[in-house]
């Protein structure tokens, strides 16, 4: 399976054609999670900007899912060896992903976005401050089950798609704490953890709706499982009885938003993290100083403010 990933990445590398003008650009390749999901389709779009404005080649690749650990370490493995001027990396897994990560950073610097992984080896590390993020889930969950039932107090649960994943992990602690901290009125009855999937999102929500009739709100950490909770709260006509908040979005849900089935999505830059990521990679590939941390910013989008020019560049970002 390894050599397969290596012969086809390689193919592909092969493949790259560049203009004449731009043999003598510096490279430096982006590695996603998963190059198929419109979160990483804007990063990407941000990091060939950055390239174009910089003149600088952007190689994007990625793994075939944001589970798919063994298949990110063979393409980073595989990029090191093409010997770039820096990397851009979104780790697959923060355990997983330590070791190769701190092995790369011996030939090349290495530029981490939106998830850590377990190594002290990045050069810098552009992110969402996702714990901010999950209190912001925490604070929107309040606000809209407030509005509905004039207090915020109740049953409320959280649903994240994957186990180990940093960013998502970040994120279920900010938005606990937060509940806790702020919100004695509300009761998290249910912490659910899932399998990378849409459909099992929906299934833990449905469960969730018959399980806990008295249940007031949900909180969905990631992309993939704020469809899931959507769809299922859609079908289930839930959306005037339980309030839902999602994290980043895609056309599915600004539409579950401008039809109020969710309240509120979290929305992150990942346009200026991949243009960022690329900026700071060609600087530290020069030998300058770069900041060890770059927060990229989390913003609350409501039904009410959607339509804002800020809220649509988020929400509708040119990826071509």
């Amino acid at each position: 399976m390894r050599k397969l990933l290596l012969a086809g990445l390689m193919a592909s590398l092969a493949g790259f054609a560049m203009p004449a003008h731009a043999q003598n650009e510096p490279s430096i390749p982006i590695i996603v999670k998963d190059t198929t999901s419109f979160f990483w389709q804007i990063v990407m779009a941000g990091a060939r900007k950055a390239g174009q404005d910089l003149h600088v080649k952007v190689p994007q690749l990625g793994a075939q899912s944001e589970a798919d650990v063994t298949g990110q370490i063979a393409i980073l493995e595989n990029t090191v060896s093409q010997h770039p001027a820096a990397i851009v990396i979104a780790p697959t897994q923060f355990a997983g992903l330590g070791k190769p990560i701190t092995e790369a950073a011996k030939s090349v610097k290495i530029i981490g976005i939106d998830s850590a992984a377990d190594s002290k080896a990045f050069t810098s590390f552009l992110q969402t401050d996702n714990v901010q993020g999950g209190r912001a889930g925490a604070d929107a969950l309040a606000e809209a089950i407030k509005a509905k039932y004039g207090k915020a107090e109740g049953d409320v649960a959280i649903i994240t798609m994957l186990p180990g994943v940093g960013s998502l992990e970040q994120r279920h602690k900010g938005f606990l704490e937060e509940i806790a901290a702020k919100y004695p009125g509300l009761k998290v009855i249910a912490d659910r953890v899932g399998d990378g999937q849409a459909i099992t999102a929906l299934n833990t929500t449905v469960d969730l709706l018959t399980a806990n009739p008295k249940l007031r709100g949900i909180f969905a950490s990631n992309l993939i499982t704020a469809q899931g909770a959507g769809e299922a709260i859609a079908e289930n006509k839930a959306q005037d009885k339980v309030m839902l908040v999602g994290f980043d979005s895609d056309e599915k849900l600004v539409k579950l938003l401008g039809e109020k089935v969710i309240k509120a999505l979290i929305v992150q830059d990942p346009y200026r993290m991949g243009y960022e990521g690329v900026k700071v990679g060609l600087a530290a590939s020069k030998g300058e100083t770069v900041p060890a941390t770059v927060d990229t910013g989390v913003n609350t989008i409501t039904s009410e403010n959607m339509n804002s020019p800020r809220s649509q560049e988020l929400l509708n970002p040119k990826v071509k």
